[in-house]
């Protein structure tokens, strides 16, 4: 993941890239609380997810919810997700194993703020 350079805000504007305000620390140094994180949504449609991947999911048990995570193992069609600061995440080391379903997309960049 890098910072966001003008290709990557051309698919942006293009539809072809979503952004997502992160909140909350869990993913420092990676992300920092603010950052726009523009995500691939068609980024697994041929491959699956694979571990080091920062990626953007739904909440398991809370509907409108979504998690910016890095996929730290696949297993068995689920994800072990987890935030690169353990102390400020919630992860699947509180909420289990992650369906690959549940994958929206893949963060390719972010713009800081």
């Amino acid at each position: 993941m890098t910072k966001a350079r003008l290709r990557e805000r051309l698919l942006l504007l293009c539809r072809l890239r979503k952004g997502v305000c992160v909140e909350g620390r869990s993913m420092l140094p990676a992300l920092s609380p603010g950052d726009i994180a523009l995500i691939d949504l068609r980024a697994y449609r041929r491959y699956p997810p694979k571990p080091g991947d920062i990626v953007l999911c739904a909440h398991p048990f809370k509907k409108n919810l979504q998690l910016l995570k890095r996929v730290h193992r696949i297993d068995d069609g689920c994800l072990e997700l987890r935030g690169d600061n353990a102390e400020e995440s919630t992860d699947s080391r509180q909420l289990g194993a992650i369906p690959i379903t549940l994958i929206k997309g893949r963060v390719t960049s972010r713009i800081s703020q």
